[in-house]
């Protein structure tokens, strides 16, 4: 345990999953406030809220297959962070409820589509006990995120009466987990044994 907390590359993709929990939490907690000021009711404000979820669920299936058939890994979580990144920076521009929910959307599209290719990224340079051991810390770093984010964006709100600075936020600490999962290095026989196996 005490060499995975040490270990560089377990670090690193602790740091990209704070970064993904981060947007999927921040972006949940508020999602149903922000369309709530678009005036709808309370009924239309749920339905409208769970499209970006509806578009994760597609996202998942679709972008884990293509993961799966292409056998590549890193790309598959560091465009989709790109893409969450983005969307949910550019929300923060727009003032018109539909193009913002459009925007929030790709953001769901990334969030959702990142999260299980990234589980495939531990195992492409550790194993057995070492594995276990790194998810752990994975795990547990990265879910601090789950109050970290939404207590940063709900602090920024407090402080400035706009979502659009914690949104910011978000965005940036995805844009760092994208850079991140860029940089790390792995064993691309590793990544291809799943396929090689089948």
């Amino acid at each position: 345990m005490a060499q995975s907390l040490l270990n560089p590359r377990v670090l690193g993709l602790s740091v990209v999953y704070f970064g993904l929990v981060a947007m999927n939490y921040g972006l949940s907690f508020f999602l149903p406030q922000i369309v709530k000021a678009f005036g709808l009711s309370t009924f239309m404000t749920t339905v409208v809220s769970a499209t970006p979820y509806v578009v994760g669920v597609i996202s998942m299936v679709w972008w884990g297959r293509r993961s799966d058939r292409t056998v590549e890994r890193r790309f598959h979580t560091a465009f989709p962070l790109f893409v969450a990144a983005a969307g949910i920076a550019v929300s923060t521009a727009l003032d018109d409820p539909t193009l913002k929910m459009i925007s929030l959307c790709v953001a769901g599209f990334g969030i959702f589509a990142a999260l299980p290719v990234f589980w495939t990224l531990p195992t492409a340079f550790l194993s057995g006990a070492a594995c276990a051991a790194g998810i752990a810390v994975i795990n547990s770093i990265g879910n601090l995120a789950g109050f970290a984010g939404p207590y940063a964006m709900g602090w920024i709100k407090d402080q400035t009466g706009t979502y659009a600075g914690g949104l910011l936020l978000l965005a940036a600490l995805g844009i760092i987990a994208m850079g991140l999962a860029l940089m790390l290095r792995h064993d691309h026989a590793l990544e291809s044994a799943p396929a090689a196996a089948e």
